[in-house]
């Protein structure tokens, strides 16, 4: 991502902490049963091979969150003075960007999780970004008050 000339990044969003933390959680509930068939065959195993076993079990669930961790700090939406730039993460190998300027956006639209959105650890969801042709529509999801960030938009798109 290259910002133009005379651009300049006015805000950066990541996603929301609370669903990162709710995939880290699932993370470990699926170590949970290879921890448990080692404690079952415990008995069966020599001490070193117990030992080999649960580094291993510790090392696939220390880099399977630190590939968690890197998407979701790579993962953000750019505002500039200019334009919103979404660099969006599949995989660590695949990237993909999307940029609409300031004023060729059409269409604003969030999506929050109702009643719940009302307490801060809860207030993420979705915004979906349209501009005039349907070629470029940034969808970001888990966003942190994705009400506050069209907000900041339309308050960006009004100074210009």
């Amino acid at each position: 991502m290259h910002l133009r000339e005379d651009e300049h990044e006015m805000k950066i969003y990541h996603h929301h902490l609370t669903p990162f933390i709710f995939q880290l959680i699932k993370a470990l509930f699926i170590t949970i049963p290879f921890l448990l068939l080692v404690y079952i065959f415990q008995s069966v195993l020599s001490s070193k091979a117990l030992i080999i076993i649960l580094i291993g079990i510790f090392l696939m669930f220390l880099l399977f969150c630190i590939y968690l961790s890197l998407i979701y700090w790579l993962d953000k939406i750019i505002i500039t003075d200019l334009r919103i730039i979404h660099v969006d993460w599949k995989y660590l190998t695949v990237k993909h960007e999307s940029a609409v300027m300031l004023d060729d956006i059409q269409d604003i639209q969030t999506k929050e999780r109702g009643f719940w959105s009302h307490f801060k650890i809860f207030d993420y969801g979705s915004i979906k970004i349209d501009s005039p042709s349907s070629y470029v529509t940034i969808i970001f999801t888990q966003a942190p008050n994705p009400e506050g960030i069209r907000q900041y938009i339309y308050e960006q798109r009004n100074k210009k």
